[in-house]
């Protein structure tokens, strides 16, 4: 990865900030071009990340109303990386600012100078992490002799994630596996698409150097010791924190690192499942002409008894000129949005291999309404705490340091809902 320059460019094509890192600054002639050439491209319907004008590539991405574009000539150059750093770049100010604005970028311009120098060297990447980086580029005013000048240790450490000397008196790991659910259910009950996205997230107190090792119930771990696959899970596009040791994973699945201190996010993966919806929605509509709509809806769980989902929402779309809601309930309580069309069933503790009911009518108007073709799917929003939707399980964490000293790890898991959609079915009129 050979990086010539980064720029910030608004959406009138106004450079915000840019830095020179190998090539000219008179070069900035072409980047001026950019947003023309990207809306030509979107009007030939060839809008792609990388694109080449001239002598340079381009490889950009949007955040917010800032575009962020990285330019190089180098032809072989590793763009995965550049994009990579570019979402790197996006972090750290996000983490400094809240968000990258092009406010943002305006009001804190000499912070971000000061962050590209040192996250990038001669086109190349040097420090990303912004605990480093907090230590000696600040958002207050600092005085400091030449003396007290210290470079961090982790700038010159081959672990620039961690410091050295951290010392707590109580050493502890937190734990979290956090899993999404996106789900699409056809009209007739059939399941169009089912993926579950998880992370890993770790939130470390730990003195010294440790070195963690993570064991998991991975099926290409258990396959090539030998041991059965019964309760194993495939982890697909794993993508791991820098600490990670990628060779030791890639020759024995072995997930061995040197943790940054605090809270960070140690994986993520994706799997693809083909099993039941964990809460399924039937909802049947029946309409009568200038008089009145009914809803009869069933949730049912579909995980087991032992698990409970939490705080469920089930968001259900109404016809924009209802009135007079009525809701009769088995369990939780509802109620009408119509400022967004949909009326909302709440249930605060939903066991599994359960199933509520839940009836609701609404008055319609006695003039005929626009009749509606396409209804808006249902939704659902729910949690479950320890629980996993992919069975994945931390079968141990090791922490190893050279003191010796004692360490308690605490695991927690927890299931959500991603994208989790159920068409409606079509609507029932009668005369």
């Amino acid at each position: 990865m050979v990086v010539e320059a980064i720029y910030f460019l608004n959406q009138r094509s106004k450079v915000l900030i840019c830095r020179h890192y190998r090539s000219d600054p008179s070069e900035n002639l072409e980047i001026h071009q950019f947003l023309s050439i990207l809306m030509q491209k979107e009007d030939d319907l060839v809008l792609t990340p990388v694109f080449k004008y001239k002598t340079h590539y381009f490889c950009w991405t949007k955040c917010n109303d800032v575009y962020l574009v990285a330019t190089t000539k180098s032809i072989d150059c590793n763009v995965t990386l550049i994009f990579c750093f570019i979402n790197k770049i996006i972090e750290v100010i996000s983490e400094y600012f809240n968000q990258l604005t092009e406010e943002s970028c305006c009001d804190n311009f000499v912070l971000i100078y000061e962050l590209l120098d040192e996250m990038m060297d001669f086109g190349y990447p040097q420090i990303t992490e912004t605990k480093v980086l907090r230590e000696y580029i600040t958002q207050k005013g600092m005085h400091s002799t030449v003396s007290q000048v210290k470079i961090p240790a982790a700038v010159t450490n081959a672990v620039s994630w961690r410091q050295e000397g951290i010392k707590y008196f109580k050493n502890e790991v937190f734990l979290d596996v956090i899993e999404s659910v996106n789900l699409l259910v056809s009209q007739q009950g059939h399941v169009l698409y089912h993926e579950i996205l998880g992370t890993i997230m770790l939130n470390v107190y730990l003195s010294n150097m440790p070195e963690l090792r993570l064991g998991l119930n991975d099926k290409f771990l258990f396959e090539n010791q030998g041991r059965s696959k019964a309760g194993t899970v495939e982890l697909e596009d794993v993508k791991f924190h820098q600490c990670v040791r990628l060779f030791n994973f890639e020759r024995d699945r072995t997930i061995s690192f040197i943790p940054p201190d605090g809270y960070f996010e140690l994986l993520s993966y994706r799997i693809n499942s083909l099993s039941k919806p964990l809460i399924l929605v039937d909802c049947r509509v029946n309409k009568w002409k200038h008089s009145r709509m009914e809803y009869e809806v069933k949730a049912r769980s579909n995980f087991k008894n032992r698990s409970t989902a939490v705080d469920v929402e089930i968001e259900i779309p109404v016809a924009h000129d209802v009135d007079s809601p009525f809701f009769r309930l088995s369990t939780g309580s509802a109620k009408y949005v119509p400022e967004e069309n949909k009326m909302i069933w709440t249930i605060k503790k939903f066991s599994g291999g359960k199933e509520f009911i839940m009836l609701a009518s609404f008055k319609l108007p006695s003039v005929d309404s626009t009749e509606v073709d396409i209804w808006p799917p249902i939704k659902i929003k729910f949690e479950i705490p320890y629980f996993t939707a992919s069975g994945i399980q931390v079968r141990y964490l090791r922490i190893v340091d050279k003191s010796g000293y004692q360490a308690l790890p605490w695991v927690r898991y927890m299931t959500k809902n991603g994208e989790y959609a159920l068409r409606l079915k079509s609507v029932n009129t009668n005369t």
